[in-house]
């Protein structure tokens, strides 16, 4: 009877068995989460507990003179293109390309033909209308003649002087002379061409000042005005000073940016034009930190800068506003005016990080201490 029974309730108790075992494999993987669950949180307060040394310089601002610096490049201060004034052929060579030339100075010169001629003309005609209008002048005062026959004599004379000096010009034409001190960069004609008035003769330019040109942000432009110093480092080495000549009132559409203009002294015409330069222009008076270049450092979005430790014990980064910078390093704007910065270890510490920021003093006293140490063993 009772093995009746058993039979009868066998699937209820096995029923009954299999949720316990299921219950009983639920709590256990509850338990052992709960116990991972706490062992994170102790591992995560332990790591949190650990800060890492960094050694640290703490530094006061400095008056600086923040300076503009763009990349440009040198053009001579004017170009010209000479043509021919008059009829002729080039009868007489005086520069050849590249040649220095001072105001003045013969580059080509056409063939006389008449010009002489009809400048002694010229000259004689304006003779015989002053002699007829004197005549008629004394006529006039007799009433021999009437004030229309007067001006037609004063026109006359004045027709035969404009006549005078276009001959006069005509004949100083067939000379092409340097407008400037400068130098011939191009020459397009030879002995025994003919030239029509109009027409190219040479490329000149003025050399003895050059001119450094680039272009401003919408930022630095309203900095500059004309007449400031500056100076500029040529592609060749050499480091020039001039004057700022001309910055532009409108910036251009596609650029933004305004066009300004260095203007340099090169009397001896040492200076080789047409070459890049990087320009350097003071703007206002900031303060800055003077720090090596080696402290600069990148952010995640690969911003310059540099980090400190401000009052909390947590790393700042800090973008790089760099004022000046010089052969003793980089002046940088835009921090606190007494700043702990980062000098050892910022490259293993992020922003937002609590560190045990160490003085450079204590540092090297460490290290000194240690090393008397060692000695006396």
């Amino acid at each position: 009877m009772e093995l009746g029974k058993f039979n009868r309730y066998k699937s209820w108790l096995i029923s009954v068995g299999i949720v316990f075992v299921v219950t009983a494999w639920l709590a256990s993987g509850q338990i052992g989460a709960d116990e991972r669950a706490a062992d994170d949180a102790l591992a995560d307060t332990a790591a949190a507990g650990t800060r890492n040394a960094v050694r640290v310089r703490t530094q006061s601002a400095e008056p600086v003179v923040r300076t503009i610096t763009v990349n440009g490049k040198t053009a001579p201060a004017r170009i010209v293109q000479l043509a021919a004034e008059t009829d002729g052929r080039i009868e007489y060579v005086g520069a050849d390309r590249g040649a220095s030339l001072e105001r003045g100075g013969i580059i080509v010169r056409l063939d006389e033909r008449d010009r002489s001629a009809r400048l002694q003309q010229a000259e004689a005609t304006v003779r015989q209308r002053e002699v007829e209008y004197e005549g008629r002048l004394k006529l006039k005062s007799e009433s021999y003649v009437s004030e229309a026959q007067l001006q037609e004599a004063v026109a006359m004379l004045e027709t035969a002087r404009a006549e005078l000096v276009r001959a006069q010009l005509d004949l100083e034409y067939m000379v092409v002379r340097a407008p400037f001190a400068g130098a011939l960069q191009a020459r397009s004609v030879e002995i025994g061409d003919f030239v029509k008035r109009g027409d190219p003769v040479a490329t000149f330019v003025d050399n003895r000042t050059i001119v450094v040109s680039a272009n401003l942000s919408e930022f630095d432009a309203r900095f500059v005005d004309v007449g400031d110093a500056a100076e500029a480092s040529l592609a060749t080495g050499e480091t020039v000073q001039g004057r700022i000549r001309y910055v532009a009132p409108v910036a251009d559409e596609a650029t933004r940016t305004f066009a300004v203009e260095l203007e340099v002294d090169n009397t001896d015409g040492a200076l080789r034009i047409g070459g890049t330069a990087e320009l350097h222009i003071p703007a206002e008076e900031v303060f800055a930190h003077r720090v090596a270049p080696s402290l600069l450092t990148l952010d995640d979005a690969g911003n310059v800068g540099v980090k400190i430790v401000n009052a909390d014990g947590t790393v700042e980064f800090v973008l790089a506003d760099i004022a000046l910078s010089t052969s003793d390093g980089v002046w940088l704007a835009g921090l606190p005016e007494t700043a702990t910065i980062i000098t050892v270890g910022q490259g293993y510490v992020a922003n937002g990080s609590v560190v045990d920021a160490v003085p450079e003093d204590d540092a090297k006293t460490a290290v000194a201490i240690k090393a008397g140490a060692g000695n006396a063993d």
